[in-house]
């Protein structure tokens, strides 16, 4: 099955050394809007077909956005060919900034390194690797009034351009990726997932669920969930029993995980 790519061919070479400073105000860069729900331009494409496991965020935010248009045009301007600017494009700006420090230390915490034989998580992030497919429940970014979509109002799944990205895009990337295991950041990710397994295009037996997302607002959780902060020194909000309960599930099926059998 091949991807399909139409979209990125519509603004590939739209894309300039300006775009990233416009993304909210350049109608070349809007695919579509309702309201105050605006679904920008960025070059989220590439799906790393030889991934063996899957890390879903909630949708790019603006400083993935940013990134990921400039490392676009850098790309273009050293003569690199289409599919691989995709790809080194995706490559840098996924969960980039505070949220890849947060994420890599999660999934080293859970054993992620040892599943996969490599001294640490960060090297999943390197131009050369992979093992790792980085998307997001909604893969292209959204925007609520100029903002980024949090993943709380509205409900993706009761917003028809929202389920719409998730029962076309994702979708296609677990017909893509029929063998990997899928790792959900956060409730938002895992109903974009819990969808695709509706879909009948997701084996439940290839989701890992219980990590929390690695934004800026989650440090807390993230600090707790690796046990850099006691439990009992966590904020309420912050549920710290649910937290380590789930982390604790989450090494132990890591640990018992074998790549060559998930279906």
């Amino acid at each position: 099955m091949a991807q399909d790519l139409s979209i990125a061919r519509a603004y590939f070479d739209t894309i300039n050394g300006q775009s990233a400073n416009n993304i909210l105000t350049d109608p070349k860069l809007t695919i579509e809007r309702d309201g105050n729900v605006q679904i920008c331009y960025a070059p989220f494409d590439h799906i790393e077909r030889s991934a063996r496991l899957v890390i879903v965020g909630i949708t790019p935010g603006m400083t993935q956005a940013v990134n990921a248009l400039n490392a676009l045009h850098s790309a273009k301007l050293v003569g690199r060919s289409f599919e691989e600017a995709l790809r080194v494009a995706k490559m840098t700006a996924s969960f980039s900034g505070l949220m890849r420090t947060n994420l890599i230390e999660m999934l080293d915490f859970v054993g992620i390194a040892q599943l996969l034989q490599i001294d640490t998580s960060a090297s999943l992030f390197d131009d050369k690797s992979t093992d790792m497919h980085f998307t997001s429940a909604l893969r292209y970014p959204v925007f609520i009034g100029g903002k980024n979509y949090t993943g709380k109002q509205p409900d993706m799944m009761k917003t028809a351009i929202l389920r719409n990205m998730i029962d076309s895009h994702l979708a296609e990337e677990a017909k893509l990726l029929p063998n990997a295991v899928w790792l959900p950041l956060g409730p938002t990710a895992d109903r974009g997932v819990s969808r695709l397994i509706e879909l009948g295009h997701l084996n439940e037996r290839n989701v890992l669920r219980g990590m929390p997302h690695p934004s800026k607002a989650n440090n807390e959780r993230v600090a707790v969930f690796t046990g850099r902060k006691s439990a009992s020194l966590a904020s309420k909000q912050t549920n710290p029993a649910k937290l380590l309960l789930a982390a604790s599930t989450l090494k132990k099926r890591i640990a018992e995980l074998d790549l060559g059998e998930a279906a």
